[in-house]
């Protein structure tokens, strides 16, 4: 276990490094990235969607094939490889989380295998997981998270799961502003807005939780987003947060899932090379500046323009969305298939992929460093430097 000057993180009654390791889809974080994580004592996380492309056999089998059922199947067990695989590397007691998009159309099937695999936690984003004490009902010892952005969010999730005798287990809290991949925010407009400021948030959430009679230490708290330095974990330490989740900079180490050209392409972006636009999820979205997402923003106007709700269109027709503004001819969202340009970043096609990415500088710049050099980064000091939160 790497060791930390910093408090411990207790998710039901487990003792962890304050660190839960950032879901990265379409086979960016998935077993090799999420067992070390968990093998050295924070929480690893694998990413549900689109595991199948790690599986050559399942790839195989669905060469031809757009029926989206079979699809979804292939990916289900994809899953189920993966959170047994990542379990080899970690060990018994690691702690293995499995992030599954709300927005989804297998989000259910996802979360139900992944609690048969072992799972010791479900992280839901991008959607307001309602139904996710409902799914998981038969698996007592699996920690819930949902991530939010805001209070009004945490105020709805924890109404709505109270009502059936259920809490968090813990709440990832994502800032818009700072985050990689889809973001909590509706609206392009919204993404630097104040209120989601991580001492804003927290503060709005501690009055919450003294309204609903919720002890504020009883739910831990996890910002997520811009989060690159032991010093900005230790300041979020100091607001009241219990441990932060970390995207990017797990992308870039030698253990993670993706292609060599997947982590070049993010450890070399500067800031200049990253953008916010809308996805095709109908969710903002931040990603580098590639040749391929330079020549799509250039034609976007016109595309939404055309876009039609009675001739929406996928070439594909595998439904990986509950809702895209590609598919559904929707003018609002991006006009793109995102499950195309996220697969060509996960074989390292820079110039037709999609890479997601966060803002924020890496720890170790433009270096593919080992995850242990990567935890020991964050969590303790630099030399000389007070250690005391």
């Amino acid at each position: 276990m790497t060791r930390t000057s910093l408090p411990l993180l207790t998710i039901r009654g487990r003792q962890l490094l304050p660190v839960i390791q950032g879901g990265m889809g379409v086979g960016i974080s998935a077993h090799r990235l999420a067992g070390a994580v968990a093998r050295a004592g924070a929480v690893g996380t694998i990413a549900s969607v689109d595991l199948r492309r790690l599986h050559p056999d399942l790839m195989k089998r669905l060469r031809k094939c757009n029926d989206p059922v079979m699809h979804g199947a292939a990916n289900v067990e994809a899953l189920d490889r993966e959170v047994r695989a990542a379990r080899n590397i970690a060990g018994p007691d690691g702690f293995i989380a499995v992030n599954v998009m709300r927005a989804l159309s297998n989000y259910a099937e996802s979360v139900v295998q992944a609690c048969k695999s072992g799972a010791n936690a479900i992280i839901a984003g991008a959607g307001l997981p309602f139904d996710l004490p409902a799914l998981t009902e038969k698996f007592k010892d699996v920690a819930l998270i949902p991530i939010l952005s805001e209070e009004r969010g945490v105020r709805v999730v924890l109404k709505k799961w109270m009502r059936v005798g259920r809490l968090p287990d813990a709440i990832v809290i994502e800032h818009p502003r700072y985050a990689g991949g889809h973001l909590g925010a509706t609206r392009l407009d919204e993404v630097n807005d104040r209120r989601f400021d991580f001492g804003h948030v927290l503060a709005e959430i501690r009055r919450v939780f003294a309204e609903l009679g919720i002890a504020f230490d009883r739910i831990p708290l996890i910002p997520a987003g811009g989060i690159n330095s032991y010093q900005k974990i230790r300041e979020l330490f100091n607001l009241g947060a219990a441990g932060v989740q970390i995207g990017t900079p797990f992308a870039v180490t030698e253990e993670c899932d993706a292609h060599p050209n997947f982590k070049k392409v993010l450890a070399e972006a500067g800031p200049e090379n990253i953008v916010t636009f809308m996805s095709a999820a109908g969710l903002p979205a931040r990603a580098v500046l590639t040749p391929w997402l330079r020549r799509y923003l250039a034609r976007e106007d016109k595309l939404r323009a055309r876009a039609d709700p009675s001739c929406g269109q996928c070439p594909q027709r595998l439904e990986c969305l509950s809702h895209c503004g590609f598919k559904d001819g929707n003018p609002q969202s991006g006009q793109f298939c995102i499950e195309t340009q996220l697969a060509a970043a996960q074989r390292g096609n820079v110039e037709q992929g999609l890479f997601f990415r966060g803002s924020e500088s890496l720890p170790f710049g433009r270096e593919i460093r080992p995850v242990a050099d990567l935890l020991d980064r964050l969590l303790n000091p630099p030399s000389g430097a007070p250690a005391a939160v």
